[in-house]
């Protein structure tokens, strides 16, 4: 049965009704609340005194989210690899070279690949990767930067306004982040990743930091934040956890596959934290986390559990057995490690 609406003040008694007869008409989606929610607030902003280029940046995200959401919809049971790096790195260059092997790598694994459409790293990821394996989320700038050949003109290229939003986007879904050597965008994007893992606001995933042998670039940096956020305690040490740096693309590779052999997601329900795995847990694994893991728990033990009540609205992953954890929502880096003790299952 459709749910009643909750009446915002700006909304008329009879706009309300209209909204109620239209939800009483549908044929029962489980997002219905939310799509008379956002109708809601729409309506709401209606009657206020807005300053118009507000408005005007709720439209456009909306739209460019709106956009995004449906070219990934398809996609939506292929697991994905985001990958970032430098512009100004040429075709022919090691670092160009390295990263399309990668990409050709990962799709023989399963993987599809993301860029950011531009050329450099984003060009030899897509090229690589191939068009038909490929997603460009493109950022229109001042000087408009313009999509790479290999993705240019295809249906799952998008192109946004506002960077928050394609960052939303890369997000939500990569599987994985890739980082080659690159300048500030991709050192925001970078930190970008750790600091939503390390917080807790997006799932937690692999995160490479890619460099050429013996170059030294992502180990420098990693030095730096030893030196200047770990020793003065501006970080903890299990954020250094949170990523990994790798000179070797079969070994990245491999990270990336063995993050996703036997853990398949997680999600939060009330309290406790839901781990979702290929093969039902023994009870050796699930000694060997609660002795290993105490001190990420609230109170109790880590157990199996079947898929709880509140997880129906994810139907797709009702069949996978799971791992109730009540976990402190807090140590991210830790969780990290006992999801590779989970991988660890024969």
């Amino acid at each position: 049965m459709a749910r009643a609406i909750k009446r915002e003040k700006a909304i008329p008694d009879n706009v309300a009704r209209e909204l109620q007869d239209w939800l009483l008409t549908r044929q029962g989606s489980p997002n219905d609340d939310l799509v008379v929610e956002m109708l809601q607030k729409i309506l709401k902003l209606s009657g206020e005194e807005r300053d118009r280029g507000d408005l005007k940046i709720l439209v456009r995200a909306l739209k460019e989210l709106s956009h995004a959401f449906e070219i990934f919809a398809p996609y939506r049971s292929v697991r994905k690899v985001s990958m970032f790096g430098s512009t100004r790195v040429r075709k022919g260059e090691p670092y160009y070279e390295m990263a399309a092997e990668m990409a050709r790598r990962l799709i023989q694994e399963g993987f599809m690949v993301i860029t950011g459409a531009g050329d450099g790293i984003m060009a030899a990821g897509h090229e690589g990767a191939g068009r038909e394996k490929s997603f460009g989320v493109n950022i229109e700038l001042p000087f408009r930067q313009r999509a790479n050949r290999f993705i240019a003109g295809d249906p799952k290229l998008m192109t946004f306004h506002f960077f928050f939003t394609r960052k939303l986007i890369f997000v939500k879904e990569g599987d994985a982040f890739v980082f080659f050597p690159g300048g500030f965008g991709t050192h925001d994007e970078a930190i970008e990743a750790l600091t939503l893992a390390q917080t807790g606001k997006s799932q937690v995933v692999p995160i490479l930091l890619v460099d050429l042998p013996g170059k030294g670039y992502w180990r420098d940096w990693e030095s730096f934040l030893k030196r200047r956020l770990l020793d003065t305690g501006f970080i903890s040490p299990q954020d250094l956890g949170l990523f990994e740096i790798v000179e070797d693309v079969a070994a990245a590779v491999a990270q990336i596959k063995n993050f996703y052999r036997n853990y398949h997601s997680y999600r939060f329900v009330k309290q406790d934290l839901v781990i979702r795995v290929q093969q039902p847990p023994t009870e050796a694994l699930v000694a060997k986390l609660n002795d290993a893991f105490q001190d990420l728990l609230t109170g109790g033990d880590i157990r199996r559990t079947e898929a709880l009540p509140e997880e129906s609205d994810d139907p797709d992953t009702l069949s996978y057995p799971r791992l109730l954890v009540p976990f402190n929502r807090r140590d991210f880096g830790r969780l990290r490690q006992m999801i590779d003790m989970i991988n660890e299952q024969n």
